[in-house]
C-alpha cells in the first residue's frame, strides 16, 4: 500500500535550542518538518510552500507572532497554528485564539502536550478540508463534466464514468485522436476529485528533448549538467496533493517512462543528479493518441508501465463516428467566440449545421473550432450561412465519405498516392498555412514540411 503523504510542520522561534529540539522531537514522530528564525524568514519560506501546521513563539525580535498568526489566517484559513510562549498571560492567549489559533502552550511543556496538540490540530484541518470540498462538489453540481458537450450515448456514457472514477485516486488513461478533448475529460476528473483544491498541471511529453523533460517532471540539482545553475523543482513536485498529467506519453522514452514507473508504483522521485529520492503525492492522468496496448504488445512501451497508467480507460471516438454531437459543439464554440469578443452570438443555418454534421472531421473539435472562427468572420448578417464555410466543408458529403474516390476496384490507388491527394487538398483548403494545416492532419509541422518535399508538393502561386 502506498504510503500517506507526512504532514507539514513549520516552526517558528528565534531560540535556536527550541527549533532543533522542535524539529528533532517532531522528525521522529515522522512529521515534514522546516524551521524559521523570525518572521521574515518564516514568510519567504509560507509564500513558497503549504503547511498543515504552524508552530510559532509568540515573542520574537522586530515582529511578533501574532502578526505572523494574522499573516497566516489572510492568505491560507487552513493552515492550523499553534502559539507558545514562556510570558503566559490571558491577554496573551485571548489575543492569540481571536486571531484564529487552534491551541496556546506555554513554555516550559512537555513533549506529549505537542504531540496532541499537533495531532489535534492535523485532524481539524483535515475535517475542514474534507468538509470544502464537499461543499464545493455539491455547488459544482458536476457542470465541470458538462463542459464536454455532447448528446450522444457514448459521450453521456463517458461523463457518468468520469463521476465514477473522479472521487478514486487511481491513475486514467484517456484515449482518441488528436483535437478529441482528452484535456478536458483530464481537467474534469481532477476538478470533480477530492484533490480540486490542488493544482492541475500538464506537460505535453512529445514537446521536450528527453534529458528537458525529465527535469521538468522530476526536477533537478545544482551542477548536475550544464546550465543547472540551481536546484529545480519538478512538476510532481508542483503538483503536490494534486494531479499531473502527462500528454502524448506515448513519445516519452524508456528512460523517463522507468522513472514513472517508480514515481506510481513507490510514490517516489529522485530528481537529476541526486541520490536522494523523496515521496510524492500526485494523481497521475495520461493521454495519447497512440494504440498504447499494441505498443505495450510490441515492447515498444513499457508493458508495466501500461497497466500502472491503465488502471481506469477513457476514450474518446471521433466526432466522425458521432455527428449527432457535432451542431451542439458548433454552437457551444460559437457562444464562446462571442463572449471572447464581447459580441452576439451567431447562429448556424440550418443547411451550414447540415453541411457541418456531414463533415468527416479529421482535426476533430480543433478543426471545427477553425472552421467556425473563419467563417465568423466572413458570414454577414446574424446567421451564418453555408457560403460561409470552407469549400471542403460544403463539397463533403455523407456519400462521398462512404466512397471518396468513386473509382472501380481493379484501378485502387496506392496509399502513398492517397496520403499526397489529401495532403495537397488540406494545405489548398488552408491556403496553404502549413500550421493549420499540420493540425488538421494531426501530425507536426516538421513532419509536414518533409512530406511537402518528398512529393515535390508546391503552392499554385509558385508553379
Amino acid at each position: 500500500m502506498a504510503q500517506e503523504p507526512k504532514p507539514k510542520i513549520l516552526v517558528v522561534d528565534d531560540e535556536e535550542s527550541m527549533r532543533e529540539f522542535l524539529d528533532i522531537m517532531l522528525s521522529k514522530e515522522g512529521y515534514n518538518v522546516r524551521t524559521a528564525e523570525d518572521y521574515d524568514m518564516a514568510t519567504q519560506i509560507l509564500s513558497g510552500e503549504s503547511f498543515d501546521v504552524v508552530i510559532s513563539d509568540i515573542k520574537m525580535p522586530d515582529v511578533s507572532g501574532i502578526e505572523l498568526l494574522k499573516e497566516i489566517r489572510s492568505v491560507d484559513s487552513n493552515t492550523a497554528v499553534i502559539m507558545i510562549t514562556a510570558y503566559a498571560s490571558l491577554d496573551s492567549a485571548v489575543s492569540a485564539l481571536r486571531e484564529g489559533a487552534v491551541d496556546y502552550i506555554t513554555k516550559p511543556f512537555e513533549v506529549n502536550q505537542v504531540k496532541f496538540a499537533i495531532k489535534r490540530a492535523i485532524e481539524g484541518k483535515r475535517l475542514k478540508d474534507e468538509n470544502r470540498i464537499l461543499k464545493e462538489h455539491v455547488r459544482k453540481g458536476g457542470s465541470e463534466i458538462d463542459e464536454f458537450i455532447g448528446e450522444s450515448k457514448i459521450i453521456k456514457d463517458i461523463k457518468d464514468f468520469v463521476r465514477k472514477v473522479a472521487p478514486t485516486d487511481s491513475s486514467v488513461l484517456i484515449t482518441g485522436e488528436s483535437g478529441t478533448g482528452k484535456d478536458l475529460i483530464a481537467r474534469a476528473i481532477h476538478r470533480l476529485s477530492p484533490r480540486s483544491g490542488a493544482p492541475i498541471i500538464a506537460i505535453n511529453c512529445g514537446a521536450l528533448p528527453e534529458h528537458l523533460l525529465e527535469s521538468e517532471l522530476f526536477g533537478h540539482v545544482k551542477g548536475s549538467f550544464t546550465g543547472a545553475i540551481r536546484d529545480k523543482e519538478g512538476l510532481f513536485s508542483a503538483a503536490a496533493g494534486g494531479t499531473l498529467f502527462l500528454d502524448e506519453i506515448a513519445t516519452a522514452s524508456q528512460g523517463i517512462q522507468v522513472k514513472l514507473l517508480r514515481a506510481l508504483e513507490q510514490k517516489e522521485i529522485t530528481p537529476v543528479g541526486s541520490t536522494k529520492p523523496f515521496h510524492v503525492d500526485v494523481r497521475l492522468i495520461a493521454a495519447t493518441n497512440a494504440d498504447l496496448a499494441g505498443m505495450a504488445a510490441g515492447k515498444e512501451f513499457r508493458e508495466d508501465l501500461f497497466y500502472r497508467l491503465n488502471v481506469f480507460h477513457i476514450h474518446i471516438p471521433p466526432l466522425r463516428e458521432r455527428n449527432e454531437d457535432i451542431v451542439p459543439i458548433a454552437r457551444s464554440i460559437l457562444e464562446k467566440l462571442a463572449a471572447r469578443t464581447g459580441d452576439r452570438a451567431k447562429k448556424l443555418s440550418a443547411k451550414a449545421e447540415e453541411l457541418l454534421k456531414n463533415s468527416p472531421w479529421k482535426g476533430n473539435v480543433r478543426e471545427l473550432e477553425n472552421v467556425l472562427e473563419r467563417a465568423l468572420l466572413l458570414a454577414d448578417g446574424d446567421a451564418i450561412g453555408a457560403e460561409s464555410l470552407p469549400q471542403n466543408v460544403r463539397l463533403e458529403t455523407t456519400e462521398t465519405r462512404k466512397s471518396p474516390l468513386m473509382i472501380g476496384e481493379q484501378n485502387l490507388p496506392t496509399m502513398e498516392t492517397i496520403e499526397k491527394a489529401y495532403i495537397y487538398w488540406v494545405l489548398e483548403s488552408t491556403d496553404w498555412k502549413k500550421a493549420q494545416a499540420a493540425e488538421i492532419l494531426g501530425i507536426d509541422a516538421s513532419t509536414l514540411y518533409r512530406k511537402i518535399e518528398k512529393y515535390g508538393m508546391k503552392e499554385k502561386a509558385e508553379e
